[in-house]
């Protein structure tokens, strides 16, 4: 048995003073990605807002587990072996690192908190090396981390340390006038309100045997089971009774342990908006403590029992008693979206109550399905859609019948719901066929192929999406095209146009259609039971006017199928999702590497020339890291920050980008048409934090 003592602290305490925290040598290099800087990210900006009601609040993240090192102190120093919990400790100084570099570079920052965060969170001021660095990572990473807290020119390179790094950097730099917190309160949550348990061993322990006892796997309890144990254990004389009548038919309605434990998650949302499903256990067990008697826990779990049978409707849509409700749950199933449920439920309980009719939900339901659907053509994806559904529930105007009332309270503020007027926009320029989740796009054109083909529903499981115009043209399609465009302007239209709504449709042919010309698309289109090929079909040529026209014409569908917000939501602000997904990608470009403005163009769905006039006249990150395609710096390249002068060869080459004698960058460091998409999906906030869903 090991002796350990444990303690509930904060990343400043466990970092400020002269420590070092070693991560050991049998301990996997940093390998962190995508998903979790995203999760950490949602954490800390909530709990930063969260903090502005209420200073003391906190957000448990883990814990830490630490061994002495071998003679322990060197120096003034005090070096611990880092036994457990490395990737969380090593991102948060990376955040740590990003938020200094941020207030440093930003001419409103704050210097002096600028440099607190690198003398006494990230560095050792006063020592030299082994012992500067406040956390020295495994061989393997080592040297990309001391280049970040170093503030290196090669900091940011395209390993998982760099990519965590420039995340942090992107995420810190991308405007966001909805978040009511600033930087500084976003460095206060990560230091002060992340609560860690830190855990230390006995400097006799054997620390490699802790490491193997603490990563092997075993079944845990969940949220699901600690609220069950906890609710029965309230109920020394009629637990055998509540089981039987109430807990065992809802256990069989649900027909997984998981689904119970979300719905307490989401029973927990009406009261609470803001709470993570990791917090469920613990907020029921708040809200429950109030309640002295067995009486009141039958009460609640009765409650319960019946919210679960509400729930069970939207996991099996097909036992809902009203048709059009039974439309609406259906639509939102096939979605496959867990964040619309803690409305969704609400909406349930409201009629379930009496408040609300079944055609006052189902048309409230209809709203929430437009708002997706809407954000998603126009490229907003999810962004903020785990907040705003259940805040929903708590700011509805009661005044107002709960369909009007909800479509109100969608229209207004920064909610991205789509006018007519955008939408359409969207349809005809954005790259839908890049945006978000393949299902969610499939899905949009199996609802679009439903609205062409009334009543006959169409069977998903063997479609894809496919491009009229091909993705690559081949001498065939070019030499149709420039007959009518020229030459010259083949290859912007085509990447203006080819991932568009007007050029996709839906065929089990995919193989077949490939790249074939448009005559022998159309005879298979013609011959499809899909009706959308058949209109594409009725053309007699395919190009860049037949998709705007297209475009249009299912533009004036989905406007009509899914209801916009109130007139006056077109007086908000909304920002071009276009190039606020250029910002991210190049705030996430590697130092060390570069790209094209045809590159970006592809990967973002646009044409090389608006990029390049973009980054000329509008300060965007990284926008030196961008050359023309035969890798030289471009005539046109401008520093549009005011003041900049450098030369743009020499910035790159310190980042560590080689040029040839006649000034071209090296080729073996330009980033792959692969390696753009994979940092496109790695900037696109559209991961989902909440419960799976499940049908």
């Amino acid at each position: 048995m090991f002796v350990v003592a444990a303690q509930e602290t904060n990343l400043q305490k466990i970092l400020e003073g002269t420590s070092q925290y070693l991560v050991p040598l049998y301990q996997r290099p940093y390998q962190w990605g995508p998903d979790n800087f995203k999760e950490l990210w949602r954490d800390v900006t909530q709990l930063a807002e969260d903090r502005l009601d209420d200073p003391e609040t906190t957000h448990f993240i883990g814990s830490l587990v630490l061994a002495p090192t071998p003679g322990g102190v060197a120096g003034s120093i005090t070096r611990y072996l880092v036994v457990d919990g490395q990737q969380r400790l090593t991102t948060l100084t990376l955040l740590l690192a990003a938020i200094r570099d941020h207030l440093e570079q930003d001419p409103n920052g704050a210097r002096r908190d600028a440099d607190r965060i690198h003398n006494q969170l990230l560095t050792n001021q006063y020592e030299d090396d082994p012992y500067r660095l406040k956390l020295l990572p495994t061989q393997a990473d080592r040297e990309a981390y001391a280049a970040v807290i170093d503030r290196a020119p090669t900091a940011g390179g395209d390993d998982n340390i760099g990519a965590a790094y420039r995340f942090f950097r992107a995420r810190l730099s991308e405007p966001n006038p909805d978040a009511p917190y600033d930087v500084l309160q976003i460095s206060q949550a990560v230091t002060a309100g992340l609560s860690v348990v830190s855990i230390s061993t006995h400097p006799g322990d054997n620390v490699h045997r802790i490491f193997q006892s603490l990563n092997n796997t075993g079944l845990k309890l969940t949220q699901g089971d600690l609220l069950r144990n906890y609710l029965f254990m309230r109920l020394p004389t009629r637990s055998d009774e509540v089981y039987r009548t109430h807990w065992l038919p809802l256990q069989n309605a649900l027909e997984d342990n998981e689904r119970i434990e979300t719905l307490f998650w989401l029973d927990l949302l009406h009261t609470k908006p803001q709470v993570k499903q990791s917090q469920t256990f613990a907020g029921q067990q708040a809200r429950l403590e109030r309640f002295t008697t067995e009486d009141q826990i039958v009460k609640e779990i009765e409650r319960i029992a019946r919210l679960g049978h509400l729930y069970r409707l939207m996991l099996h849509p097909g036992e809902e008693a009203d048709p059009a409700v039974r439309e609406r749950l259906t639509r939102l199933a096939e979605w496959d979206s867990s964040t619309p449920a803690p409305l969704v439920l609400h909406l349930l309980v409201l009629r379930d109550r009496g408040a609300a009719t079944s055609k006052q939900v189902a048309q409230a339901l209809l709203y929430i399905e437009s708002l997706v659907v809407r954000r998603f053509l126009i490229g907003r994806a999810t962004q903020g859609l785990n907040r705003l559904f259940p805040a929903a529930v708590q700011e509805l105007d009661a005044s107002l019948p709960v369909d009007e009332g909800l479509h109100r309270y969608l229209s207004e503020g920064r909610k991205h719901y789509a006018t007519d007027e955008k939408l359409s926009e969207a349809i005809l320029t954005a790259p839908l066929y890049t945006t978000g989740r393949a299902a969610h796009r499939k899905t949009i054109m199996l609802w679009i192929e439903r609205l062409l083909a009334a009543k006959e529903r169409v069977a998903p499981e063997t479609l894809t999406i496919e491009h009229v115009m091909p993705q690559t043209l081949s001498p065939e399609w070019r030499s149709q095209l420039s007959e009518e465009y020229g030459e010259d302007n083949i290859d912007d239209l085509h990447d203006r146009l080819v991932h568009t709504l007007g050029n996709l449709t839906l065929t089990g042919y995919n193989e077949n259609l490939g790249n074939q010309n448009f005559e022998r698309k159309r005879e298979i289109l013609r011959a499809s039971s899909i009706r959308m090929n058949q209109r594409i079909a009725e053309h007699n040529a395919w190009g860049p006017k037949q998709i705007e026209q297209r475009g249009r014409e299912l533009s004036q569908l989905v406007i009509e199928a899914w209801p916009g917000p109130l007139a006056e939501a077109g007086k908000a602000r909304d920002d071009n999702p276009l190039w606020e997904s250029l910002n991210r990608i190049l705030a996430l470009l590697p130092t060390g590497h570069w790209t094209s403005y045809g590159d970006l163009a592809k990967v973002i769905g646009t044409a090389a020339q608006p990029i390049g006039t973009r980054l000329a006249t509008v300060p965007a990150p990284n926008a030196h890291r961008v050359l023309n395609a035969n890798g030289e710096i471009s005539a046109a390249f401008r520093w549009p920050e005011a003041g900049r002068t450098q030369d743009p060869r020499q910035v790159l080459e310190m980042e560590g980008v080689r040029f040839s004698g006649s000034g071209r960058a090296a080729p073996s460091q330009r980033l792959s048409l692969s390696a753009l998409e994979r940092l496109r999906t790695a900037a696109d906030d559209d991961s989902e934090p909440q419960a799976e869903s499940r049908s």
